[in-house]
């Protein structure tokens, strides 16, 4: 997979992330990269640690002053008044260890510009919501790692934000938690929010969005849509199984992954023979069902990081 694959150009009418670069000493956390994210567009930040991810997403809120490249969302560069509309969430905890639950959303959303009541009532929404609503007087330190999860995505949502940035926003989380944190973004994009976030899990980020962005090393790898990303890969997975056991089979092209007698995952080149393969199956025995697929997201990024880092150590 190759740069010819990266998209150019992008929606203008939400942010826009063009030629960010950033270094903190001899270490280059940022390299020119650019991110462009839509209004009603849900899009997943993808890299291992230390690509460049919390860093971009500090730019944005002002966290960090980048050494190049500009942020725009609307057109327009972001001030502190655009700034009242962008709802972030950091991976690091940035809640106030001894405050109460309730309290401390409402202060957050006071800050963002909204009036004492409106907060208020903001706040016993998201604390119904993402079930919280019998630890509203509990101090932060006092609840679950989870827990604590859930009153940063509210003190994020609290004042109804334009543009969300996630930082890994499913760390931690329980199952019932990670769904409901899953309802509320993907509510959010499709009320025409932009919502940029991060994740490690690549299954989840799979179900949520139909684009990504892959970084490494700082550097963007791939953007797009998944389901352009997956087709351009020059790999393919074919499973087969027969209906009764057989001896052995060996797949006339490709690499044969696995086989227990009755099932067999061969990995293919994009360019296979596909009749040719199903074919050699046949002649092996009855064959029950035949599947081809482009790799998943995850596999998509191992292939994209791997060779990314295959080709930092040639250069070195």
């Amino acid at each position: 997979m190759t740069a010819e694959l990266m998209s150019n150009s992008g929606p203008r009418e939400g942010l826009c992330i063009a030629g960010l670069s950033k270094r903190f000493g001899d270490v280059v956390a940022v390299q020119n990269l650019s991110i462009e994210v839509a209004s009603g567009a849900l899009v997943g930040f993808l890299g291992p640690n230390g690509a460049g991810k919390t860093t971009t997403m500090r730019s944005v809120v002002g966290m960090v002053s980048p050494d190049h490249g500009t942020i725009t969302w609307r057109g327009k560069p972001i001030d502190d008044a655009t700034r009242t509309r962008i709802g972030y969430m950091p991976q690091d905890r940035g809640l106030y260890a001894r405050m109460k639950v309730k309290d401390q959303i409402a202060y957050f959303g006071r800050l963002a510009g909204l009036s004492a009541s409106v907060a208020e009532q903001r706040t016993s929404y998201w604390l119904d919501r993402l079930g919280l609503a019998e630890r509203g007087n509990s101090v932060v330190q006092e609840l679950s790692g989870g827990n604590q999860q859930r009153v940063q995505l509210a003190v994020a949502l609290v004042h109804d934000p334009e543009l969300l940035l996630l930082d890994e926003p499913f760390a931690g989380l329980d199952p019932v938690a990670a769904e409901t944190m899953r309802t509320v973004i993907s509510e959010y994009a499709a009320g025409g929010a932009s919502v940029l976030f991060s994740s490690h899990q690549l299954d989840l980020v799979e179900q949520l969005c139909e684009q990504v962005v892959i970084v490494s090393e700082g550097t963007l790898l791939a953007k797009g849509r998944v389901s352009e990303l997956r087709s351009a890969s020059p790999l393919r997975w074919m499973k087969v199984e027969w209906q009764t056991q057989i001896a052995q089979w060996e797949s006339p092209e490709g690499t044969l992954l696995s086989f227990d007698g009755i099932r067999a995952r061969v990995q293919l080149p994009a360019t296979a023979d596909v009749a040719a393969c199903v074919a050699a199956a046949a002649r092996a025995g009855s064959v029950a069902e035949v599947s081809i697929e482009p790799p998943g997201l995850d596999e998509i990024f191992v292939e994209l990081v791997g060779a990314s880092h295959r080709r930092e150590e040639a250069a070195q």
